[in-house]
């Protein structure tokens, strides 16, 4: 018995390491924490609500894009006010309301609201963060 557990620590050890780097690996790039948005764990920005449930997020000094609740959608628009995409539901959708992704994906990329989340991955799409 001895020898067995002698032989199989390493294994152990290795899956352990896995498990802490996958950990480290899948955590979110962005994440939440009231109005303020860090970035591996630095600030990054804000997602300043600024009209009943509507957001504007900021960088530095900067507006790079809103999101504006109309009916049960989201509307993620950049500062110049062109639609960049849609949250609808659990989907992000296109400009045009095609299917884009889901909103999993981009609480991958966000830990925080569903909306800023799918803002975020979306920006991102489109090489604006």
């Amino acid at each position: 018995m001895v020898m067995v557990m002698k032989k199989s620590r390493p294994i152990v050890i290795c899956l352990l390491l896995l498990l802490v780097i996958t950990g480290i690996v899948l955590a979110a790039e962005f994440e939440c924490k009231g109005e303020r948005i860090e970035r591996n764990g630095s600030t990054w920005g804000y997602a300043k609500n600024y009209s009943g449930s509507d957001y504007r997020i900021e960088k530095g000094s900067y507006t790079i894009a809103f999101v504006k609740k109309q009916g049960s959608k989201w509307r993620i628009e950049e500062a110049a006010n062109n639609t960049l995409g849609w949250l609808n539901g659990s989907t992000i959708e296109k400009p045009n309301g095609s299917s884009w992704t889901s909103l999993s994906t981009a609480k991958s990329l966000c830990k925080g609201p569903d909306e800023i989340a799918a803002a975020l991955w979306v920006l991102k799409q489109h090489n604006k963060l």
